[in-house]
């Protein structure tokens, strides 16, 4: 018995030894990588992909934004049929918050494009006065992609709007089907994958999760 048990501690140590040592090595890469990362700056990031998650990690980074003390622009695109928990909450702060929802509704349920065009165009004047100021530290676009993938606004005249905004300002793009363009202008972009989705084993859209 005492031999296992001497032969369990030499293996833990070993694997102990391995990982300090992985560890070590690897503080050095990231070490390097923050003594190479020196410059402050707004920061352009997009969140798209079929996976759920988009929304709800640009809800967070407001969150995360109030917590520092920021400013805080929230303009919903598409967005607007339904009341949501991240409209319920985050309207309690109405100093830090400033939130519009611009939609009636996802596209399938409107079948509407000329007043979804309407919409987006309203939708991107109010994004416009948030982008020009430069007390707002964040804006939040929920759902601005799907207004690009079906072209309710121009693309081009987005991206130049956003490139204009005052130069500590961060804004976060939601929403599937992210144009090309737009990705190859953003500094940080994340794609969520689908894996699973409760929604096809026939479980409704709860609210707390899914909206």
């Amino acid at each position: 018995m005492s031999e296992n048990l001497d032969g369990a501690g030499k293996n833990a140590d070993g694997l102990n030894e391995r990982h300090n040592e992985r560890m070590a090595r690897k503080k050095e890469v990231v070490d390097k990588k923050i003594e190479n990362a020196k410059r402050n700056a707004g920061v352009f990031l997009v969140t798209c992909g079929n996976g759920k998650g988009k929304s709800s990690s640009a809800f967070g980074m407001a969150a995360r934004a109030l917590g520092h003390g920021m400013k805080v622009g929230v303009v919903q695109f598409i967005k607007g049929a339904i009341v949501t928990g991240e409209e319920n909450f985050f309207r309690r702060f109405p100093d830090e918050i400033s939130f519009h929802v611009m939609g009636e509704g996802y596209t399938w349920e409107t079948q509407n494009r000329e007043r979804d065009v309407a919409n987006a165009e309203i939708a991107w004047q109010r994004a416009r006065e948030l982008l020009s100021d430069p007390a707002v530290g964040l804006v939040v676009l929920d759902e601005l992609n799907i207004a690009l993938k079906y072209k309710y606004l121009d693309v081009q005249r987005v991206i130049a709007d956003l490139q204009a905004r005052p130069p500590m300002q961060h804004v976060v793009v939601t929403g599937r089907g992210a144009p090309p363009e737009l990705i190859a202008a953003a500094d940080t972009v994340t794609e969520m994958q689908l894996v699973k989705h409760a929604f096809a084993a026939g479980i409704a859209a709860q609210p707390g999760v899914e909206w």
